[in-house]
């Protein structure tokens, strides 16, 4: 464990101290990671997503996902992700492969943790690669679970300069019925991660949010989680509806 963390703290080290990349953007079908992995489980995913604002296009976006937990401690996914604005027509936006490692055993410490390390490649040369990277952070308390994400995002070998950038998510369950729970989730940006944008120029967005898990025998199961996100901020979307299914087998 000491291990994985010393390497995530180089790779963020690096991150902020390269030079070159454009400005992150959030997606509306972006969800919260969670630092639990089940070895061997192998899942079929899609997220989607839509968001307005008023004076500008409606933004769509989907992905379509397939992961495997190869070990105890890591789980991998490669998607696919496309989108929409206004009424242009659909097309393909980028390839990801992300990747979650479980630092600590659930209920082992105080908050359980874990680390999300992302790649994708934009269908935009000029866009370069994307890097997302940031701790995974879990505790329960009661019947309540609470998430809470951080991470460090930034292009590489891209067109144009910029900064790393400092995002965040966070979620709250209540587990009321496996097959229904509800809660709340929140999504955000506050630009370069040692220099904050002004507040009116940062993007934050929450609201409640729906979960739920449907057995089906076996290890077979279908999960999904919806959110619909209004703008805590003047440069966020005025509303934000964001779906995510999964088929695990």
């Amino acid at each position: 464990m000491r291990r994985a963390l010393l390497a995530a703290a180089l790779c963020a080290a690096a991150m902020a101290a390269a030079t070159s990349a454009p400005p992150a953007r959030a997606d509306p079908d972006d969800y919260v990671a969670t630092p639990a992995i089940e070895y061997g489980e192998r899942e079929l995913e899609m997220f989607a997503g839509i968001a307005t604002k008023g004076g500008q296009d409606r933004a769509r976006a989907s992905s379509l996902a397939f992961g495997y937990g190869v070990t105890q401690w890591w789980f991998t996914e490669v998607s696919a992700r496309v989108n929409r604005f206004g009424g242009a027509s659909t097309h393909f936006d980028a390839i990801e492969w992300e990747n979650r490692f479980e630092l600590t055993e659930p209920g082992e410490y105080p908050v359980d943790l874990g680390v999300l390390v992302e790649v994708e490649r934009p269908q935009d040369r000029t866009e370069g690669y994307e890097l997302r990277l940031g701790p995974l952070l879990q505790k329960d308390l009661g019947r309540v679970q609470a998430n809470a994400n951080l991470f460090l995002q930034r292009h590489y070998r891209a067109a144009g300069p910029a900064a790393t950038e400092l995002e965040y998510q966070w979620q709250l369950k209540y587990r009321w019925r496996e097959a229904f729970e509800f809660g709340a989730q929140g999504f955000g940006g506050v630009g370069k991660w040692d220099r904050w944008d002004p507040g009116r120029e940062q993007s934050h967005v929450l609201g409640p949010a729906a979960f739920g898990k449907l057995r089906l025998g076996g290890r077979n199961a279908l999960v999904w989680n919806a959110a619909y996100l209004i703008k805590a901020s003047s440069a966020a979307p005025d509303r934000t509806l964001r779906a995510q299914v999964e088929y695990e087998f």
